[in-house]
């Protein structure tokens, strides 16, 4: 009888290990990733999902002349948004605007936009982002990659502005234009310099236009991650 009972248990496992392996496992889907999103990943954006706070203070210098700046602090969870710039203080909820002085918002945006070029290519899904092409970057005449990114003519700040970024193969934006109105000739060319790393995100500090006498720049950067 003994010999019976370890008969069938090693039947069990038998039959046991021919189920499990006869199981295929299927490989995992792996989506290819727009260049959008390249960019994006290249400057940080997988850790944007762990950020609680960011500050920084955006500033435009010409030669000697040191500009004062607006300085920000945004919690992007709750899109809350401190405001100082000289005497103006305003703390607002972007999503009630309704007491919040025009220009609060509307620097927002523009400071905002600046610091996080990168994740706006796939933030903002009413915009159009051109197929990748090689392109002569506007200041250091280096053969780049480039898309453009095209607002739609309605709604928001910049209806029907256009952006050319230039990037590397590595996918580090190294410049770009801003055609106003998606007009042929860029309104203003920069470039993207002197990044550093907040807690995995990458950020161009300096933005100087051809010649160096005037760059658009940011200080006290700060991101904090969710604990």
């Amino acid at each position: 009888m003994k010999s019976l009972y370890i008969g069938l248990i090693c039947l069990l496992l038998v039959s046991a290990c021919k189920s499990e392996t006869s199981k295929t496992v299927e490989p995992a889907e792996t989506k290819e990733l727009s260049i959008a999103e390249k960019i994006a990943n290249a400057h940080g954006f997988e850790n944007w999902k762990n950020v609680k706070d960011v500050k920084f203070t955006f500033k435009v210098d010409r030669d000697t002349i040191k500009g004062d700046g607006r300085s920000w602090e945004w919690f992007p969870k709750k899109d809350s948004v401190v405001m100082k710039a000289g005497e103006q203080h305003v703390k607002f909820l972007r999503s009630n605007l309704d007491s919040v002085p025009p220009n609060a918002d509307r620097n927002f945006i523009n400071d905002k936009f600046w610091v996080f070029v990168p994740f706006q290519l796939v933030w903002d899904a009413t915009a159009t982002i051109s197929a990748p092409k090689k392109a002569t970057a506007p200041i250091s005449k280096d053969e780049l990659n480039m898309i453009t990114i095209l607002y739609p003519n309605e709604g928001g700040y910049t209806p029907g502005d256009a952006y050319d970024i230039f990037y590397d193969d590595t996918y580090l934006i190294k410049e770009w234009n801003f055609r106003k109105s998606n007009a042929a000739a860029p309104t203003l060319s920069t470039t993207f310099e002197n990044y550093k790393d907040y807690n995995g995100i990458k950020i161009a500090t300096d933005h100087k236009m051809e010649g160096g006498h005037w760059n658009l720049n940011f200080a006290d950067v700060s991101i904090t991650l969710q604990k």
